[in-house]
């Protein structure tokens, strides 16, 4: 009885030595003093969540923070070295550097920030479909439904450098979705009544559509949201082919001789961060894992940030003083406190 007493005494002290290291680890990185470093993202919607993130980090845990600007295949390769401890908006599905990281153990990916996760496809300005009785626009394709439908109105819109064609409105060259987008011409068979027209920047496919849009004209172009202009201006979405991972693979690979038609893929926007900061610091990850923004919600605070020229530490500010209501059900009541005092001061 001894003997085996004994047994178990030891199996129980073995059993919670394999789980003191975490639990002994836990709530100590930012106590020792060690920064917490963020990706330094520059588009709107990571500028601004991550500024969320980084002051409630700082105000509210007591942490020290830091901003690391980067590529993203540069900041994506530190996260997962623990160089940097938080990406605000890693979306899934599109990066294998962050992929092979989270099944190597050295990223974890939380919460959802984007409910219903993100949309792309192509779209036509509302007017197109139903018309608009206020601008004295009627309208010019009320049956376009979906892609199937392009090839009865390539002359509603017509390319002026090459007349008998539509214009398809691509992402610049360069980009992962000019590659789909193109890919999705020749496998929808519309290679041959639509042109696939590459503008040389974002800002001027952002000029292109906006330009029509303000004059009423018809136009045919790929996009996706969160987005400022789908705040601004009211669109309509074509339907596609349903959504098929093997058809999507062969959409996006480089080496890809053969394809199928898919929609685009739904990511999910998710907070990446190392796996070390992810054990040192599980009620900031539980904050973490919470933090959610609705999607018309988003879409207007980038076009707020975009139109006044807000940064995203500003605006992350401006949204903490304006939305309490929203932040504060990711946090305990004394964090709660702690950042309503710092955005007081």
């Amino acid at each position: 009885m001894q003997i085996r007493s004994l047994m178990r005494a030891a199996t129980v002290a073995l059993a919670a030595g394999a789980l003191w290291p975490a639990a002994a680890h836990a709530g100590t990185w930012c106590s020792a003093g060690k920064p917490v470093r963020f990706a330094g993202v520059t588009w709107e919607s990571g500028s601004f969540t991550s500024e969320v993130l980084r002051f409630i980090t700082e105000k509210g845990y007591g942490c020290k923070t830091d901003t690391i600007p980067g590529n993203t295949a540069a900041t994506e390769t530190a996260l997962a070295r623990d160089d940097l401890q938080v990406w605000s908006e890693q979306w899934t599905g599109r990066s294998e550097i962050t992929a092979k990281a989270v099944a190597d153990g050295h990223v974890k990916l939380l919460g959802d920030t984007l409910p219903g996760g993100t949309n792309e496809g192509w779209f036509v300005p509302e007017y197109v479909v139903k018309g608009d009785a206020k601008r004295n626009i009627k309208p010019v394709a009320p049956n376009l439904v979906s892609v199937s439908d392009l090839p009865k109105y390539k002359g509603v819109f017509e390319d002026d450098e090459e007349p008998g064609k539509g214009r398809f409105l691509n992402c610049p060259s360069g980009w992962d979705c000019e590659r789909v987008n193109r890919r999705l011409l020749k496998t929808l068979n519309l290679d041959d009544s639509y042109t696939d027209f590459r503008p040389g920047t974002g800002a001027a496919l952002d000029a292109a559509i906006e330009s029509a849009y303000q004059r009423g004209k018809p136009i045919l172009f790929y996009y996706w949201e969160p987005a400022a202009l789908m705040a601004k201006y009211k669109f309509v979405q074509l339907k596609m082919p349903a959504f098929n991972q093997k058809c999507w693979d062969t959409l996006r690979a480089d080496n890809s001789t053969s394809q199928c038609a898919s929609s685009y893929l739904v990511s999910h926007l998710k907070v990446g961060v190392s796996t070390p900061f992810y054990q040192a610091e599980p009620q900031l990850m539980d904050t973490y894992s919470k933090v959610s923004f609705p999607m018309d919600f988003l879409n207007k605070t980038i076009l707020e940030m975009t139109s006044k020229k807000i940064d995203g530490q500003t605006m992350a500010k401006q949204f903490l003083r304006d939305h309490p209501d929203m932040w504060k059900a990711w946090v305990p009541t004394d964090v709660a406190q702690k950042v309503q005092a710092a955005l007081a001061s």
